[in-house]
């Protein structure tokens, strides 16, 4: 791997560091929601999906815990025992399955996917490409998974009641820190050779995602976006 600075050497490793995190919660949400689709008698075919995404994400935790490794990243967090509930309490467990697919799968498996996207497209280190080859893949599986329940639950009743509950699946989505001024480290152009997109390049791909994909996706199944467009708006004329 070519050299980096320091400050963007510790960017990049943590950046590969949260992602391994973020993978490891990612396989005990998928096989949690392979148990509640069989519980739900879902289709086979959604239960294979979820139940592949679950062994999906633990390879991909192992390829970015290489990656944290290789950019210096020391001390890497314990594999977690359990993940925790996203749905509201009280919640039916069909409408609670139905949200969580839609938090973990139409909104950040989407974006998730909008990112690797981009960063394929960029000039990387071959390993980091490899990896990220490998993630892009899967991810757009993934999601599926929640497109294609979101749909199947649509034909079948009522979804209209998402709507109010978006907000709060992008807020759990994103960085408490996306929409503010990222530090010169976090903005140079040279994290884009190791995995990680720019601050500022990340926020517009989020933005960009969300105003072309996701929102106009869930309004086809009839789900309002008028409150994540007005949650969107307020984090975009905030004071950064």
């Amino acid at each position: 791997m070519h050299a980096l600075p320091e400050p963007e050497r510790h960017v990049v490793a943590t950046a590969w560091a949260f992602r391994y995190r973020v993978e490891l919660d990612a396989a005990l949400r998928f096989a949690r929601l392979g148990e509640r689709l069989e519980t739900l008698a879902a289709p086979e075919a959604l239960v294979s999906l979820a139940r592949r995404a679950t062994s999906d994400e633990q390879r991909h935790a192992a390829l970015c815990e290489e990656l944290a490794l290789a950019y210096g990243h020391l001390a890497l967090p314990e594999p977690p025992a359990a993940v925790a509930e996203v749905a509201p309490v009280g919640l039916p467990l069909r409408q609670q399955v139905l949200y969580e697919l839609v938090a973990a799968c139409c909104i950040t498996e989407t974006e998730s996917a909008a990112v690797l996207t981009t960063l394929n497209a960029a000039d990387t280190e071959p390993r980091v490409r490899q990896v990220l080859h490998d993630l892009l893949r899967d991810e757009v599986a993934h999601s599926r998974l929640g497109w294609a329940y979101l749909a199947r639950e649509h034909d079948a009743g009522e979804v209209a009641w998402l709507g109010r509950h978006i907000p709060f699946m992008l807020a759990g989505s994103i960085s408490p820190t996306l929409f503010a001024s990222g530090t010169p480290a976090e903005e140079s152009p040279v994290l884009q050779r190791h995995g990680v997109l720019p601050h500022a390049h990340k926020r517009a791909t989020f933005v960009r995602t969300l105003e072309e994909v996701v929102l106009p996706g869930l309004e086809r199944f009839g789900v309002a976006t008028a409150p994540a467009r007005q949650w969107l708006a307020q984090r975009q004329t905030a004071p950064a």
